[in-house]
């Protein structure tokens, strides 16, 4: 180690640094929305779901009270047996897994490869033949082989939805996540890269009647046309006012996104000769990383990570310890030696657009001092 570098506190998003950039923005659609009462599906919702499908590349869109919902909704739709099996990667956020066991169904673990999604290599040892369909998780910014899983489950007539909570705006050959199979799910939880002020969560779409299913089942099973009930459905409504401050940040989220890509490319620049690093820069032709969050992996894990925030750098270690070795979830460990592997070593930089070029510099000279360079 070298000397220690002067504290500096560096913080991994900012969301109130991030309103005051858009804050005239942000008001007026509060104030739009309280001088006109609009609290409950009103326009602002409406809107801001058509501007969402538009951007997604999808028909319809559905605004949902958080990811979780939008997953647990796109599993239940589907599931037809509690003996139903989802298959889903072993590193991901619980909500993932969760989801499909609340919805009715069992989840079917899968490791992952080094870029932190599914092996699709690993998928086919996992089908039997109560397996149903598949949960096809974009990590971080970086989707999942979605023609090769699309493959695959068209092969085994299995349906597919995509996990796309941290991926909103990434693609493969110009087509975006969450528009490619039959239901893509998203998170406005604050800290996404397309975050509100409290928790949200989508739905996007390309087959109408899961669509209007959606819709009913998120306002307790209820067509609010008719008044019609269709089932025993749930509360899980995105707010209006959520809605129309998601829509005022998703105007800004392509120029955002190129933000991330000049930071990420920094960080690449300048900490791509370490050797114990391994950067989230895969390289493969067609899929377009959008740095939801630069996550790398470190070979010194906590000691790494544990450096970082002693110098001032918040960082996340998601997820030091895998989903299925909590055993309050009742989920079978049957051996997942990549996804122990990056659990000990894995660690996210700050990665946002409020953060200053001289954060940015600060981030990597504390990655540089650990390493003595």
């Amino acid at each position: 180690m070298t000397e220690k570098t002067a504290l500096k506190k560096v913080r991994f998003v900012s969301p109130a640094k991030l309103y005051k950039t858009i804050k005239e923005e942000i008001d007026s659609a509060y104030f739009d929305v309280m001088n006109k009462g609009a609290l409950i599906d009103q326009q602002h919702l409406k809107d801001f779901e058509t501007n969402l499908a538009k951007f997604v590349g999808t028909k319809y869109a559905v605004g949902v009270n958080s990811g979780y919902d939008a997953l647990m909704l796109s599993v239940k739709y589907r599931v037809k047996s509690a003996e139903d099996e989802v298959i889903v990667p072993a590193h991901t956020f619980v909500a993932s897994c969760s989801a499909i066991v609340n919805a009715g169904a069992k989840p079917v673990l899968v490791d992952v490869a080094k870029d932190f999604n599914i092996d699709c290599s690993k998928i086919e040892a996992a089908i039997t033949p109560r397996t149903r369909g598949i949960m096809a998780v974009h990590l971080s910014g970086w989707m999942a082989d979605m023609p090769r899983i699309l493959e695959i489950a068209k092969k085994h007539n299995l349906w597919v939805i995509e996990d796309a909570c941290q991926s909103l705006g990434a693609s493969i050959n110009g087509r975006g996540a969450g528009s490619w199979s039959a239901a893509g799910c998203w998170s406005f939880y604050p800290f996404k890269i397309l975050g509100g002020y409290g928790d949200g969560g989508g739905i996007t779409t390309n087959d109408a009647d899961f669509a209007a299913w959606c819709r009913r089942m998120r306002y307790n099973g209820e067509d609010r046309a008719t008044g019609e009930y269709f089932g025993h459905g749930m509360t899980c409504l995105l707010d209006n006012m959520q809605a129309a401050f998601l829509d005022v940040k998703l105007r800004h989220l392509p120029s955002w996104i190129v933000c991330r890509k000049a930071i990420a490319d920094r960080y690449k620049k300048e900490l791509g000769d370490l050797p114990n690093l391994l950067l989230p820069h895969y390289n493969v032709p067609g899929f377009d990383h959008i740095y939801q969050n630069y996550t790398l992996r470190a070979k010194e894990g906590d000691k790494f990570s544990s450096w970082m925030k002693e110098q001032g750098v918040e960082v996340l270690t998601q997820f030091r310890k895998p989903y299925y070795k909590h055993a309050g979830l009742g989920l079978k460990d049957t051996g997942f030696p990549e996804t122990e592997a990056l659990s000990r070593e894995v660690c996210s930089l700050p990665m946002c657009v409020e953060i200053t070029d001289e954060e940015v510099g600060y981030v990597i000279k504390t990655v540089r001092a650990f390493y003595g360079k």
